[in-house]
């Protein structure tokens, strides 16, 4: 008898549970919307980190402060153009020939920018493109928030799986570590692991936070396989011989991954914020580098003044990435739930 004389249309066939999960996200519209925004932030993180787009963000192009939309042709023939080079026979100063020969050559790069349209986003107090810092700052921002989690998440799920499912002596030692790193305040733990490693860096902040993060992820994690351990198709698993560490990551874990999504998605965000944190302490990106924290840092003194734009880009940036990273994270959730097959 074929399926469909037994009832079952071969669309009802069984499915495995990624290409059920595709069919229920494509229907979801504002899903599929932010996981496209949430694509590009990964083209624009792959371009910049390949050298490709905003190598040039530390150059100086235009005066500082200059606001968005300013003609890079106006740049040429300003202030920079008419007053910067001194007239050294006016000068007493020694240094006076070696200035003007470093003004020209601003007039010059001034000169080269000048055929390439508008700064979109204007500049900062160092004459620095703003639009190109923060897509560099894309870069790092991502990185710091997406490996900071999934270091986070594979913590606290590796912790989480140990104690829920064998219980016991591991479980008190793994909730004594929980109890450790929860009863110190979260700021101080920070810096603590900050002082230990001493220096600064993305990988820096990425360790900080992936390594005093995962407590979370760990109670949650804990309570699942506890409750999952004594499922019926574990126990079927196990009755076929299936091994402890083939029962816990092949046969629980992807029933669990809707949860890891979530948490992998709300600790990339929380991330991606706490690299503001610790950029305005001293302890983020090196000066070498621009993240949307270390923008935003800058920017604190920068609004006072009346110059609004690099604050606007950055958090404008960053609220973008952030929402459609946790609307494509719901969606994706919803999608997984093994209770919606």
């Amino acid at each position: 008898m074929n399926s469909t004389s037994a009832g079952v249309t071969p669309r009802a066939e069984a499915t495995g549970l990624w290409a059920l999960a595709w069919s229920r996200l494509r229907r979801d519209r504002l899903g599929m919307v932010a996981v496209l925004i949430v694509l590009i932030f990964a083209i624009v993180t792959m371009a910049t980190g390949l050298g490709g787009l905003a190598s040039d963000w530390s150059d100086e192009v235009g005066p500082g402060h200059a606001p968005p939309l300013t003609s890079r042709q106006a740049v040429q023939t300003g202030t920079m153009a008419t007053d910067a080079v001194p007239d050294p026979s006016n000068v007493v100063d020694p240094l006076a020939d070696v200035m003007a020969e470093i003004a020209r050559e601003k007039i010059a790069t001034a000169d080269t920018a000048a055929r390439s349209g508008v700064l979109l986003l204007g500049t900062d107090r160092w004459g620095r493109d703003v639009f190109k810092k923060v897509l560099r700052g894309t870069q790092t921002s991502m990185w710091v928030g997406l490996l900071a989690a999934t270091l986070a998440v594979v913590i606290g799920t590796a912790f989480g799986a140990l104690a829920g499912y064998y219980g016991g002596r591991m479980d008190d030692f793994f909730n004594w570590l929980y109890s450790v790193f929860t009863s110190i305040p979260y700021l101080l733990l920070i810096l603590a692991i900050a002082a230990v490693l001493n220096q600064k860096g993305t990988a820096t902040v990425v360790l900080i936070l992936g390594l005093t993060g995962w407590t979370g992820i760990f109670r949650l994690m804990r309570a699942e396989y506890m409750k999952h351990r004594v499922r019926e198709y574990v126990r079927a698993a196990e009755a076929l011989g299936a091994s402890h560490a083939r029962r816990m990551f092949v046969h629980i874990l992807p029933n669990l991954s809707h949860v890891v999504l979530v948490q992998l998605s709300l600790h990339a965000v929380s991330f991606m914020k706490s690299e503001v944190v610790l950029s305005f302490l001293g302890f983020g990106v090196g000066v070498e580098d621009v993240s949307w924290g270390s923008m935003l840092s800058e920017a604190q003194g920068e609004i006072l003044l009346g110059n609004w734009w690099q604050l606007a880009a950055a958090t404008a940036a960053m609220a973008l990435l952030v929402t459609a990273f946790s609307l494509m994270t719901d969606a994706l959730r919803d999608a997984l739930d093994p209770r919606l097959k």
